[in-house]
């Protein structure tokens, strides 16, 4: 991008990635734009995957670190769209499973638990890739996946994005 391009040198190969910075100090920050995807969900989040009856993964649920309840196997759970309001779903998983797991803090500079092998990185890959819906595999028109956050993201996201939005005075 222009950044890049900025402070390198043409001649020169650039590391191509893209850091999202959604919290400073422990406080959420969150980017504004005009352009809807690229408007952040801020602060620390949890990600579970909810499997539904049939054993398929339904949906990525995205929750406040801090949030006192995390979904839970048979218990309801209102999903939200982060950036459309009317788009909800509520889902009653049959399993839920945690997505992320830190294995490096930052601060110690060290990992903080065994890493997983090559073989058991490559195992875990090909299991998500087998209990993934056909629908989603198909190279014509694809399923969506869908990634929801939790009722109390959906507040805290849009109560931010409303306190930091600058409002526009006419006169």
């Amino acid at each position: 991008g222009i950044g890049t391009n900025l402070v390198t040198c043409q001649s020169q190969p650039a590391l191509g990635c893209v850091y999202k910075l959604v919290e400073v100090d422990g406080e959420p920050r969150i980017k504004l734009s005009n352009d809807i995807e690229k408007v952040l969900i801020p602060g620390e989040k949890v990600a579970y995957r909810l499997f539904g009856e049939a054993g398929w993964p339904l949906l990525d649920l995205l929750v406040g670190a801090a949030e006192p309840n995390p979904p839970t196997e048979g218990g309801r759970v209102l999903c939200r769209h982060p950036f459309i309001e009317q788009k909800r779903v509520a889902v009653v998983p049959q399993r839920v499973v945690k997505l992320h797991e830190v294995v490096f803090d930052g601060k110690n500079g060290v990992p903080d638990c065994a890493l997983p092998s090559i073989q058991e990185t490559r195992q875990y890959v090909t299991d998500q890739i087998n209990h993934t819906r056909p629908d989603m595999l198909r190279y014509v028109n694809p399923g969506e996946y869908k990634v929801s956050v939790s009722e109390e993201t959906f507040r805290f996201l849009h109560q931010l994005w409303q306190s930091e939005t600058p409002v526009r005075e006419i006169r």
